[in-house]
Parts: C-alpha cells; structure tokens; sequence
C-alpha cells in the first residue's frame, strides 16, 4: 500500500467515524430559559483519558453538559491528518461551538473557520486571528515557575529534573519557568532537561518518559516536573521504583502515585472551556485571544488527602507567597515566548 493511499484511508475512516457517530446523537434540552446549543470537541493524540491536558478540556465539557444541558459531542483525533476532517465535520453539522484541544490543531482550524466565518470556534494553547475563533492560552511558564520552586524546596540533593514531550516552544516555556522557579530557591540548583521526542506521538509515550525519568533519578535527581500528556505516567512510574518524587501537570495527578507526586500544577483548562460554552450559550461568545494565569486563577497547584502528608504547610506557605508576587507584577517570569534573545538560553 503506498503512503498516499494510506492517508486516503486514514482519512475516510476517520470521516465515517465521525459521521456515524454525529448522526446517532439526539440534542439535549439546554438549561431553562438558555437556548439548545451543539458543541463539538477534538481532542489531540493523547485522548480524552490522558490524566492530563486533554482531560482537563474533557472536564469542562463534561460540567457544561450536567450544568447547562448543552449537547456535547467529541472526537478523538487517531493522527494529525484527522484535525481538518473532525473539525470540518462538526461545522458542517451547524454545531454551534467547535473547541479544538491543543497548539496542534491551529493551522486546521484557522482553514475551517475562514470557511465557516459564522460558526464560533475556540482553540486551545495557540493563538488564531480569525474574528470567529477564541483563543484559549494560560500562563504555563508561570506555574512551572512554581514547579521549579517547589520541587527545589522539597529536594535533599538540590538537583531536580524536568522532563517534556514534544520538543516545541510551549515545552521550551515550561522548561525555562521550571528552571527559573528552582534557581528564586537556590542560586546553586543543578537543573537537567529531557524531551521525549520531536513529533505528536511524544505525549503518548510512558516508557520512553521512563526510561528519561529514571535516567535523571540516576543521576542524583531527586525531584522531576513532567509536562507531557499521557506520557507522564511513565515517570511516576519510574518514581515508584526509585521511591523519589514527581511533580504532575495540567489535571491533578496527585492520585497516580500518592506520597510520592509532590504536587501537580493545575492549568485550568476546564474553567476556560466552560466559560466558554456558557458564553456562546447566553450569545455572549466574542473571538480574540483570553489569558488565564496565576492572577485569574487560571493557574495553580494541588493539594488533597494524596499530597499533603509530603506538601508541608510551610512549603505551601511558600509557594503562595510566590503566588501572590507573580499576581501582583512584583515576581517576572521568565518567559520563552518574549525572549529578546533566545540564542542566550541555555539547556
């Protein structure tokens, strides 16, 4: 079979798939008094039930649904040819809101939305300028920042380890924020990076992460902050068998490994889907770009029964210190999208 065909059969099943699932659903009553309103959401390769990224985008939609009565759809998107055909597909069943989950997803919804200038679309972690498009985008360098910060304070060794997927900028801004958190503690923190790879199948890869993760435990890391998707599982794997801590991300994640996931940073993307499946169901949708970060709480950290024998009162104390400075403009982030600079970051 030769590449060419291949695609042409991914691309078809993926499009039966979507249609067939679209014409077996039947609308839902909207909440009393706000309208009946569609909405349609792709995820990325790491799928719904990744405990992560996406599972906070499925959170949202899934509150909108038990609190709004909204009708909501979603997609799985099997590779990156499959954005363009899921997205296209839910605009041209006139669903009212169509949220693509991931920067993956920018170039093939900006197409869809030019072409369907009166559908709403909202895009997560990438910016779009189209007029009908809300972008979703949260201050990650921010809560990598008190990653770094938290995982020096926790380390008995001052080595602490990051560990990303794909190797593109978003990745790049927590690796910096993560680094620059460690080094507020502690001038003299030893920080070692990894990326899973290069490609999208990077967020869905625990054994590679692994394989990194106990890797950097070898090397006297004691602590690592993983920011990959689905693939993070892979280090709280390795931090079971080393019995060293991990810190999570995105969706709490404290419950994977309890005692020994110190934390987990929590990017809220649940609350920006939702409000912005309230806001199209009450006809307020407007397009543009919406920031979420430490200030609006669009950014935070976990705690619950999983964490707080490890996360010490003081250590909290500490990082809502840092908190209420980044909030306030008096703490600056470094962040690797606005460097002047870059050719001077060094790994």
């Amino acid at each position: 079979m030769t590449c060419k065909t291949a695609l042409s059969r991914t691309f078809i099943l993926a499009f039966m798939a979507i249609m067939t699932f679209l014409a077996a659903s039947d609308l839902l009553l909207g909440a009393e008094g706000l309208p009946k309103i569609r909405v349609g959401v792709v995820f990325d390769k790491g799928g719904r039930d990744d405990r992560s990224f996406n599972a906070s985008a499925w959170r949202g939609l899934d509150d909108a649904k038990k609190q709004l009565g909204i009708d909501g759809k979603f997609v799985e998107a099997m590779d990156d040819n499959a954005y363009e055909p899921a997205i296209r597909t839910f605009a041209r069943k006139k669903f009212d809101l169509i949220i693509a989950v991931g920067f993956g997803q920018a170039e093939a919804i900006s197409r869809v939305a030019a072409d369907f200038p009166d559908r709403r679309f909202a895009l997560v972690d990438a910016v779009s300028h189209l007029p009908n498009v809300r972008s979703l985008v949260f201050g990650d360098h921010e809560g990598a920042f008190l990653a770094g910060a938290a995982a020096v304070m926790k380390s008995a060794t001052g080595r602490v380890g990051f560990i990303g997927g794909m190797d593109v900028p978003l990745i790049r801004r927590f690796d910096m924020g993560f680094r620059a958190g460690a080094r507020h503690v502690r001038r003299d923190a030893t920080t070692i990076s990894n990326f899973i790879g290069v490609t999208a199948d990077s967020w869905n890869n625990p054994p590679k992460a692994k394989e990194l993760a106990l890797a950097q435990y070898n090397r006297g890391v004691d602590v690592i902050y993983v920011a990959a998707g689905a693939s993070g599982a892979g280090v709280f794997d390795a931090a079971g068998a080393k019995e060293k801590f991990a810190i999570g991300t995105d969706s709490n994640q404290n419950g994977m490994r309890p005692g020994l996931i110190l934390t987990s940073i929590l990017k809220r993307i649940d609350v920006a889907v939702l409000k912005t499946i309230t806001d199209a169901q009450a006809g307020k949708f407007t397009g543009g770009k919406v920031e979420f970060g430490v200030a609006n709480g669009g950014i935070d950290y976990a705690v619950d029964h999983h964490n707080a024998g490890v996360l010490t009162d003081d250590l909290r104390r500490k990082l809502d210190e840092l908190k209420s400075q980044i909030a306030a403009g008096t703490l600056k982030v470094p962040d690797y999208y606005v460097e002047a600079d870059r050719a001077t970051y060094k790994k």
